[in-house]
């Protein structure tokens, strides 16, 4: 009996060049798999990013209630009852809060404070050295003597401020630039407050002050207890006042 015979099919080979085209083919194919899934991945990446910053920054508004300053412990440039206050935390050591003092301070007087719209306050946050320190002694003990001349020192020291990383606020220096500014107050009793560090629990409590409120550089600016984020911007600053004023107006 004989076996039967296998049909062997000769099945059709592919050249080379069809080989290649079809790795070819291939590596495409992966390689639009990979350009869609790194761009699926990159959209959800950003999506979830702008969610999160969204939350954020709802969660970041709700809570950002303005502060409740005790104004009546802070040296006030301008009338107790003006309908908005602004705040100032500032070192007399920081070249900012110098130009700051200079360029914006003299235009909210000017704009505000003598039109009996708004009152200035300023808060020491000591911070960078001991110049720091001393500087905002003799200020406070000048503030005690004579809240006008207060004014008048505070613009000179910053008008008058060293090198950041040179010490140069010291007593003589302090107040011998009292004496040149003819301020109508004691200086011997002025050295003294410096010297016997008077005014230290006062200028802790202004630090302090800072630590509570999360004031973490100088010069901050708050207008009617709502930070300004751009303290060098007048037109925002000038746009703060107006939403405040109209607030108070309201009420």
């Amino acid at each position: 009996m004989s076996k039967p015979k296998k049909n062997n099919v000769a099945l059709p080979q592919m050249s080379k060049q069809e080989k290649r085209r079809a790795e070819q083919e291939q590596q495409k194919q992966k390689t639009r798999i990979l350009i869609v899934s790194t761009v699926a991945l990159v959209v959800i990446i950003f999506v979830g990013l702008f969610m999160l910053a969204s939350r954020d920054g709802s969660t970041t508004g709700s809570a950002a209630a303005p502060v409740d300053f005790n104004y009546s412990e802070m040296a006030r440039l301008g009338k107790e009852d003006a309908p908005v206050k602004i705040v100032e935390f500032g070192d007399y050591k920081c070249p900012a809060c110098a130009q700051f003092t200079g360029v914006i301070k003299p235009q909210i007087v000017q704009e505000y404070v003598n039109q009996d719209k708004a009152a200035f306050y300023f808060v020491n946050l000591a911070f960078i050295g001991t110049d720091s320190r001393t500087a905002s002694l003799a200020a406070l003990s000048v503030y005690h003597q004579n809240q006008e001349a207060f004014w008048k020192f505070f613009d000179a020291i910053y008008a008058n401020q060293g090198e950041e990383k040179v010490e140069w606020a010291t007593p003589d220096f302090l107040v011998s630039l009292a004496q040149q500014l003819e301020l109508p107050i004691d200086f011997d009793l002025l050295r003294k407050d410096i010297e016997d560090k008077t005014y230290e629990s006062e200028l802790e409590r202004d630090i302090q002050l800072g630590t509570d409120t999360g004031v973490t550089n100088t010069p901050s600016l708050f207008v009617n207890g709502v930070k300004v984020k751009e303290p060098f911007n007048m037109e925002e600053i000038d746009a703060q006042i107006q939403v405040a004023a109209e607030a108070v107006a309201a009420q």
